[in-house]
């Protein structure tokens, strides 16, 4: 995958390769919502052009380190800004860095889920 930037049909791989994942249209044809448990662990537009924007649950301190890190990442859009950040998939962050924070923030949905409700 180096040099290449996650397609749109790679990302909704990889997410709907979680446990329990599922893929609905709230918000319109347009974007994708990714939940776990009816809670939402991604969100992205798809079928945008290129560069893809993906939002995703982070740890709060976390959040603020990549977000100084990294200029292709911010505050999540529309989103709440200290749990969140879009990432702007324009190869400037890793792909193995972008697989790693969709997988913590399925991680962090799941752990707030009741048992029963756990995949």
């Amino acid at each position: 995958m180096a040099g290449r930037e996650l397609t749109a049909r790679r990302l909704r791989e990889k997410c709907l390769a979680l446990p329990g994942a599922s893929e609905e249209f709230p918000f319109g044809d347009e974007v994708s919502v990714f939940k776990v448990g009816e809670k939402m662990f991604a969100l992205c537009s798809l079928d945008a052009e290129p560069p893809l924007q993906l939002s995703v649950k982070c740890a709060p301190e976390l959040a603020v380190q990549l977000r100084s890190a990294y200029p292709a990442i911010g505050p999540g859009y529309h989103l709440n800004k200290r749990h969140w950040n879009t990432i702007t998939l324009d190869g400037s962050v890793p792909d193995e860095m972008v697989t790693d924070l969709l997988g913590d923030s399925y991680d962090l949905v799941v752990a707030s889920l009741p048992k029963a409700r756990r995949p």
